[in-house]
Parts: structure tokens; sequence; C-alpha cells
């Protein structure tokens, strides 16, 4: 897997492993952690590098491909859209070039609810338009869209997973989120209770009951748990296909601020700031079709069940990887 040494990543490469799969991680650890990779091999380098890549594929005789090395904040892609292209458009097309000239036959694209841009219906089905907002949400539907290209000229099976928003750690203290800085709000709220910066709560004029953002929060295990069903999926019935993955059950910024201060006991401090570039005010998934086709169900859905995790993790390694 590409991006393996990540936060998503590296919770797919524990439920690969555990699912009896031999596992590989092919990581530049530009935004991975070398601590992370508990599960496979690690495999330093580039997706840019194809030769680089096709090496690992032929070496390793790799027969399927999970696509986890792309840069994931919105704000940042809407600050510096070149960066986002290069590595999510062109580093995914290397991805690609290198499994059809070695012959490697399943890929399952990391996506995003982002390819929808703003919602003109909620719950998001999968067949909701995809008009993004921003530069990243843009970046992950080009792969998308290249996908059935590959499939007709090379016979290249694909699996999308629309992620709506990751969330949580390993219930087994493994692993967690230890991003540089900082971008999602459960993790910056748990900061912020534990006497680090104070949150910003971005826009409280949004159209929605309490004025902030609502999002759909899914476990990253739960995430991890998809992929391995897509694998088995595909190969199962060579039908390549598109799925939203999440709980169908949209929680306000105010709301994890708090959960999170039940989970914790302490108070969170917040300030208000300005809304983000690029940010929609509803975004939750309508996320029966992977749990008929994948027979898939999440199993940490509660959102404070999901801010215990992370908080389980936090304490444990308040200064992420660096402490392991």
């Amino acid at each position: 897997m590409t991006g393996g040494a990540g936060y998503i990543g590296s919770h797919a490469a524990k439920a690969l492993a555990r699912a009896g799969y031999d596992v590989v991680v092919f990581d530049n650890l530009v935004a991975g952690h070398r601590a992370a990779v508990k599960y496979g091999e690690l495999v330093e380098g580039d997706i840019a590098d194809v030769a680089t890549v096709r090496s690992a594929l032929r070496r390793k005789h790799v027969v399927a491909v999970m696509h986890f090395a792309a840069f994931l904040d919105v704000g940042e892609s809407v600050r510096d859209p070149v960066r986002y292209y290069r590595n999510n458009v062109v580093g995914a097309l290397g991805v690609l070039e290198a499994m059809v000239a070695e012959s490697v036959p399943y890929f399952v694209l990391s996506s995003t609810c982002a390819t929808y841009g703003e919602p003109v219906e909620t719950p998001i089905a999968e067949t909701h338009p995809q008009r993004p907002i921003n530069s990243y949400g843009e970046t992950k539907l080009a792969i998308e869209r290249a996908l059935p290209h590959f499939e007709r000229a090379h016979g290249l099976h694909s699996v999308v997973l629309r992620y709506f928003n990751a969330a949580g750690a390993d219930p087994d203290g493994e692993m967690g989120e230890d991003h540089a800085p900082e971008i999602h709000v459960i993790p910056r709220a748990l900061d912020a209770a534990s006497g680090g910066a104070g949150l910003q709560v971005f826009g409280d004029d949004y159209p929605t009951p309490d004025g902030t953002c609502l999002r759909d929060y899914i476990h990253v295990s739960d995430l991890a748990g998809a992929h391995v069903r897509a694998i088995e999926s595909m190969v199962a019935t060579g039908r390549s296909a598109a799925y939203n993955l999440g709980t169908g059950r949209p929680h306000s910024v105010k709301d994890v601020i708090g959960a999170v201060e039940k989970v914790t006991g302490r108070t969170v401090p917040w300030t208000l700031a300005p809304r983000r570039p690029g940010d929609p005010a509803v975004l939750y998934a309508a996320a029966g079709k992977a749990q008929t086709d994948l027979r898939w169900q999440p199993r940490y859905a509660d959102l404070e069940t999901i801010v215990r995790t992370a908080w389980d993790w936090r304490r444990a390694h308040p200064h992420g990887y660096g402490d392991i």
C-alpha cells in the first residue's frame, strides 16, 4: 500500500494483516511515521518515481494496491493547488502506470466526500453530483475519473472509497493520529482540553442547527475494515465500484466539543474564527451501498466512542509517534 505509514494507511495495514494478507508499505515518510508501520514491511520511496514503484511491485509480488499517499488538508489545497495536483494527481497516475506495467490488476483508491462539493441533498448518496469546491476534492475526482479509462485500456479493476471524516484511533492503542500541524477537529479539541492551544471554530453562521459545520465522523478502524472488504469483493466479483464510507449520522463542531468534554472531564477552550474557504456546511453519508455490497458495518459509530479511542491514544502518546 502507498502511504501506509500515515494515519488511515497504518490502520488498514493492521486490518489486512489480521485478515491474513501479506502487507508491503510504500511511503516516503514526508507525512507518515516510521513507528506507525507495525504491520508489514516498509519500503521507502516516492510515488512520483515510477521505476521505484515498479521495482517494489515486482520484487514483492504485489497483486493489489491500496493508495493512501495523498495530501489531505482542504485549506492548504486552496492556498497551494500546485502541490496538491502534483502529488495527488501526478503521483497517483504514476502508481497506476507502474501497476499497468507490472500487471497488477486490483486498485483501491482512498477518495473523499470532498468530491461532492456543496450538497444538493442529504444524506449524500454515491449518485450525488460531484462538483468539488476545493482543489483537494478536484484532485481526488481527477483520479476517480481516470480509473474507468484504465479499466477499459488495461483491465485494471478498482474500488473507490469516499471517506467522510476519519476519526479516532486503534482501540488496541497501537496506532493513532499524528499530523504536524494537526488539522482535524477531534485531536485539536483533545489538545485544547489538555492545555494546548485553544480550539478554533471556523464559522458559527452556517445554515445548521447550532451554526457550526455538520460532519459524519467515521472511525478509522471501520475505514480500515472496509478496505479489506473492498479488496475481497473486487477479487470475488471482478467488478469496479464506488462507495461512501460514513455512519450516516451528522454531528456539529459543537457536538464534538461536548463529546470531548464529556469523555475527558475537561473544558475545551475555544474561540470563533472566520469560515475557511472550501468548507461546505453539511456533509454526511448515505452509507447503505457499502453496507449491502461489502457486508460492512461500522463497529464504532457512536461519537463518544470515537472520541474515547482518540483520547486513549493522546493520553498514552502526548507527542504522537515521538513517544515511541
